[in-house]
């Protein structure tokens, strides 16, 4: 059979296109050859990332077992942190009145915007059912059984999420199908999936961000309201939106496509939060009350500032948070604006949620879940994407040592001053990457996902220029 140019061209390559991948490739014979035809097997790049996906997701289970074993009894359990299986899932169940049968927001208040409130109701309906109709959670009481059943099932969902946004980022550059892979392999996923429920958000915006490059601007704008309802970040996707319009060669058609996502979103959000608020207004307004009142928090930069140096930040961080978002965002607005090519919706997404996380008041854990689709279709490089994970690898595994002193002080695992160095080093592997994210910006030519897009145009949001927005 022959092979025409067009078929060579047509997919990236891993072992040829990124320099760590083809070193290791040495080993079983070098890269794949210019000149050889992708095979044709049924194992083709995405499902070897959702097989990839299973295993690492299966690994993160097997890793709570420790603390499903005990229910998740107690916070004050030491063997809980240092077992790394640590989550908020069990605990909110039984704190925030689901295992009493009340309603969220308007039998008991919930620091969680609605949409995620409603996944958690559902699920604790069912949960509830299933242990009464077939029991569970071993020799464990009542409340604590209940409380793994509903793990277990937010696990479930959390890992059909999970493989949902491999899917969506292998689908987003047609030409690049392995960097799915990227993000099933990672030890993000292996370390937080199942910590809490932002899997919902990640999958809402990763879906957005695909609908946009097949023409989809309704439903790119749906699924950020929607994802705005669960988390608040995937609403900073709209401004990129209108960045990445602002330089399309046909500006009037990508500015009206952008704004067709904003009102598209803003419906969808709204659809899911009126009739909460209306219902419900003390509730639905604890998510908002709760983050504004709530102090600088863990992982954040200003609560490593205060372990540092005590007394140098006010008590309230509130307005250093926001003006230096703002700062940052107008930073990134400039940056999009003044570079040589127009940069790609992926690259301004990934830096405005990375911005975000920076001056953030807390910064969770899972929260880097939120960047792992983004920075693997920003800077799908082995050796970037590692530094920047390593160093959130020993980060988590430092906090869970951290709360455990917290819990109990008798015999401490971390002190104050080591957590704040382990969150530095959380923000240097962040920055390392957004570095290398600002410099393909600046010089379009080092950006390794460029070449697999469509010739002739960079950022047009539409008509069939769908690759150029991932």
């Amino acid at each position: 059979m022959s092979v025409t140019p067009e078929r060579r061209a047509a997919s990236a390559a891993p072992s040829r296109d990124d320099p760590v991948v083809a070193g290791l490739s040495e080993a079983v014979g070098g890269p794949f050859g210019r000149r050889a035809a992708p095979p044709q097997r049924w194992w083709g790049p995405v499902r070897v990332a959702l097989l990839v996906a299973v295993v690492v997701l299966a690994l993160g289970l097997l890793a709570d077992q420790p603390c499903r074993a005990t229910g998740w009894a107690d916070r004050a359990d030491r063997s809980m942190w240092t077992s790394l299986c640590y989550s908020d899932v069990a605990f909110l169940y039984r704190e925030r009145g689901f295992a009493d049968g009340l309603l969220a927001y308007r039998d008991s208040l919930l620091e969680y915007p609605v949409l995620t409130g409603a996944v958690m109701q559902v699920t604790a309906v069912v949960a509830g059912g299933l242990y009464d109709a077939f029991g569970g959670g071993g020799d464990l009481a009542p409340a604590f059984a209940e409380s793994v059943v509903f793990f277990d099932l937010t696990a479930g969902l959390m890992a059909v999420c999970a493989l949902g946004v491999v899917v969506a980022t292998a689908r987003t550059v047609p030409r690049r199908p392995w960097d799915g892979l990227l993000v099933a392999a990672s030890p993000l996923l292996l370390l937080s999936a199942y910590v809490n429920w932002d899997l919902l958000a990640v999958l809402a915006t990763s879906l957005a961000i695909l609908a946009w490059t097949r023409d989809r601007p309704v439903l790119a704008g749906v699924l950020i309201g929607l994802g705005a309802a669960t988390k608040l970040y995937p609403a900073l996707l709209l401004g990129v939106l209108v960045l990445v319009a602002l330089r399309s060669p046909d500006r009037r058609a990508a500015l009206r496509d952008a704004a067709l996502a904003v009102v598209a979103a803003v419906v969808a959000w709204c659809a899911v939060n009126l009739p909460v608020a209306w219902w419900a207004p003390q509730g639905w307004r604890e998510f908002f009350t709760f983050n504004a009142e709530r102090a600088a928090d863990f992982g954040s930069t200003w609560f490593a500032i205060g372990l540092l140096r005590p007394g140098l930040l006010p008590e309230s961080v509130d307005d250093l948070a926001v003006v230096s978002a703002a700062v940052l965002l107008v930073l990134i607005a400039a940056l999009a604006l003044t570079a040589p090519a127009p940069p790609r919706v992926t690259q301004l997404a990934f830096l405005a949620v990375a911005a975000f996380l920076l001056v953030n008041k807390v910064w969770s854990p899972q929260y880097s879940l939120w960047l792992l689709p983004l920075a693997v279709l920003a800077r799908p490089r082995v050796r970037d994407l590692v530094v920047w994970q390593l160093a959130e690898g020993v980060y988590v595994l430092l906090l869970w040592r951290f709360l455990a002193t917290l819990y109990d002080p008798s015999a401490p695992l971390l002190t104050n001053h080591q957590y704040a160095l382990a969150v530095l080093l959380r923000i240097a592997g962040l920055l390392w990457l957004v570095v290398m994210v600002v410099r393909d910006i600046r010089r379009p030519e080092d950006d390794p996902v460029r070449p697999f897009l469509t010739p002739g145009d960079a950022t047009a949001p539409r008509h069939r220029r769908r690759e150029a927005t991932a």
